[in-house]
């Protein structure tokens, strides 16, 4: 058995300690993420109110407006690695699980959201959860 010194880095996780407690954060990882996209960040990680449908709900009411993504598998790696992300950001974890729910048929306002997400991210990549080493009172 080997001592490898402190833990800075487990399963992409990059794991900070300090006075106040551990941070652990997707940095890097986000950081990877987002150089694909060349998106410009956003304030939010979806916009407030929005309405998402399936397929057949459109079909049934006849909406036209909102077409079906052409690259489904696109969509489903994008919302795996968001999936990732939830690990360390629970800021995201709620839209991310609304959009996984449209992983046979998503259409392109699921894709644009996905994209709002990573947008999200792009904006503080450094984000994570800081487990304090002193109790709360």
């Amino acid at each position: 058995m080997k001592d490898l010194g402190d833990l800075k880095y487990f399963l992409g996780i990059e794991v900070s300690r300090s006075k106040i407690g551990i941070l652990l954060n997707q940095r890097k990882y986000a950081l990877e993420f987002i150089s694909e996209s060349g998106l410009n960040p956003a304030a939010t990680p979806s916009e407030p109110n929005k309405k998402f449908t399936t397929v057949e709900y459109d079909e049934l009411l006849g909406n036209i407006y909102d077409v079906i993504c052409k690259d489904v598998t696109a969509y489903q790696r994008l919302i795996g690695r968001l999936l990732y992300f939830t690990t360390t950001r629970p800021d995201i974890s709620f839209a991310v699980q609304l959009l996984s729910q449209f992983m046979l048929k998503p259409k392109v306002s699921h894709w644009e959201t996905g994209l709002r997400l990573v947008r999200y991210i792009k904006g503080c990549p450094g984000q994570g959860i800081l487990l304090c080493s002193t109790p709360s009172t």
